[in-house]
């Protein structure tokens, strides 16, 4: 048996190494032609060589581009996480501490601080997890096996000509699989056309310079069509079993809402200007009516989901209440400190969950709980939602 297994272990071994070496080779020539290209684009060939002395591909990175959790879970799982409680004292605490830069980048760009410091929370959790990744590594690889390969040589080309100007450290330019980089997570195009001195030293820092980052950010919505003055939209109530019009784009005067009998969650009026009806999950959760404020918080990540855990998230940094009704689930979203509950409980019963828990739900965290639901009976989900949890707790 230990022949066998050693002779089965080097010829994994063998058939490993077989398959990387022509992903290498594809990659070398990938990076000659990304070279000439650069070298086409203005970058000097010192910039470039530099960047990729030594470059390996990342091929783990590959696997990230089909699941983006804004469109694979329930939204209230979604928004579960992204707006709670913890995050709202957070928000708050830095609100007061950078609140002399929100307030410039409110003044010069007309962008309400609450949506600035809101993309910020969602995007960094406040520059607590602004990404580990290479964006140099990264995205090289995704210009070379990715299957948006054009889009990601554009990006990858914006990186080296940030490391050319000097606003980011080459060492410091690292983010998402995708790219993202910074407090608010711009993607390399968007810093070079977005991206503004705040602090006023002489450099764009969305890294390093929370100022540079929140004053960008302003700067990206004031561009994407934020109006001064118009909230970003607010939860409504239906009349019983509406079945008008919906959707973020069909937009009409709050009149023309009013009339198929529309209301704010609190009974008041509609007020003025128009606005889209944004239905989630249907007619029986939660109804908004959003603005075009809410358009350009969408443009920032282009996902409804995205755009109402900002839009909520800035309401609740205000000292709002957050959505009041209801969603139409059985199987409710967890704050991060309840799925940080269901990561410990599942580790207590010998689950493997990638790790300490840290409220983070990854692959090792999803396999555990679908491996667990079996094991009870439930419905296979891989959902970290009260279901489980309510499970878990009761020593199921």
């Amino acid at each position: 048996m230990i022949r066998i297994a050693s002779w089965t272990g080097a010829l994994v071994l063998t058939i490993c190494a077989a398959s990387i070496l022509p992903a290498r080779a594809d990659f070398r020539s990938c990076l000659a032609s990304l070279r000439s290209d650069a070298l086409g684009k203005g970058i000097s060939a010192a910039t470039f060589d530099t960047a990729t002395s030594g470059l390996e591909p990342d091929m783990d990175i590959l696997k990230f581009e089909e699941n983006q959790p804004e469109f694979k879970i329930p939204i209230w799982h979604y928004l579960a996480g992204l707006v709670d409680d913890e995050r709202v004292a957070d928000g708050k605490a830095k609100m007061r501490q950078w609140s002399q830069a929100l307030a410039t980048a409110e003044e010069r760009f007309g962008v309400d601080r609450y949506a600035i410091a809101a993309v910020w929370g969602v995007e960094s959790n406040f520059g607590e997890a602004t990404g580990k990744r290479p964006l140099v590594q990264s995205l090289a690889t995704l210009a070379c096996f990715g299957q948006r390969a054009a889009y990601f040589r554009g990006e990858f080309f914006a990186t080296l000509k940030i490391i050319e100007r000097g606003d980011v450290p080459a060492d410091r330019l690292v983010g998402s699989w995708a790219g993202a980089f910074g407090q608010t997570q711009f993607m390399p195009s968007t810093f070079l056309r977005m991206a503004v001195d705040l602090d006023g030293d002489g450099k764009r820092d969305v890294v390093d310079s929370v100022p540079d980052a929140l004053g960008s950010t302003a700067n990206y919505l004031h561009k994407s069509g934020w109006t001064a003055g118009v909230p970003w939209g607010f939860e409504v109530k239906l009349p019983a079993d509406y079945g008008g019009p919906s959707g973020r784009t069909n937009k009409h005067p709050m009149s023309f809402w009013a009339q198929r009998g529309i209301r704010r969650i609190d009974g008041g009026g509609l007020g003025e200007g128009s606005a889209g009806l944004l239905l989630p999950a249907g007619a029986k959760g939660p109804a908004f009516l959003v603005t075009r404020n809410f358009d350009a918080i969408y443009a920032y990540n282009a996902a409804e989901s995205y755009a109402l855990a900002i839009s909520t998230l800035s309401d609740r940094l205000r000292g709002g209440p957050g959505i009041a009704t209801p969603w139409p689930t059985n199987d409710r979203g967890l704050s991060r400190a309840e799925r940080k509950e269901v990561q410990t409980l599942l580790a207590q019963r010998g689950y493997d969950v990638g790790g300490a828990p840290d409220g983070n739900v990854g692959t090792k965290t999803r396999e555990a709980i679908l491996e667990y639901q079996g094991r009870v009976g439930l419905d296979r989900t891989g959902l970290a939602g009260g279901i489980v949890f309510d499970a878990l707790r009761a020593g199921r």
